[in-house]
């Protein structure tokens, strides 16, 4: 199982820094006009901050357990995914766009299934 919870981590944490460093190197206009239109009901500020959270995340989901640097941590920041994502759901459905929650409802999902293993019975 240990395996696996690094897998989906490690995969976790690519689409994460991703889409987080998307965020934060983009300009609000333009995630706007690539087909992000969420950001419209943000401002710069907050879509910089999401960029921020979801790549602190990432990091958070490899960095300490790869390290041995309060591995506690790895759970933590996977509940924090979790919760990001939550939100994500919880946007997308109030706009109106079922399709776009659902890549953040798997994300979020497998970010718990990782909080709750690495809290429970596969923690550090």
């Amino acid at each position: 199982m240990n395996v696996v919870l690094w897998i989906i981590a490690s995969l976790l944490a690519v689409a994460f820094l991703a889409a987080g460093g998307m965020k934060l190197a983009r300009p609000r206009s333009e995630l706007i006009t690539s087909g992000m239109s969420w950001a419209e009901d943000f401002s710069d500020s907050q879509v910089k901050g999401i960029g921020a959270l979801e790549v602190l995340g990432a990091l958070g989901l490899i960095l300490p357990a790869a390290f041995d640097i309060a591995p506690i941590l790895t759970p933590i920041a996977a509940t924090g995914l979790f919760l990001v994502m939550a939100g994500a759901v919880v946007v997308h459905l109030r706009r109106g766009e079922g399709s776009g929650a659902v890549p953040a409802l798997v994300l979020g999902l497998l970010a718990l299934f990782v909080a709750i293993m690495r809290f429970g019975p596969n923690s550090f």
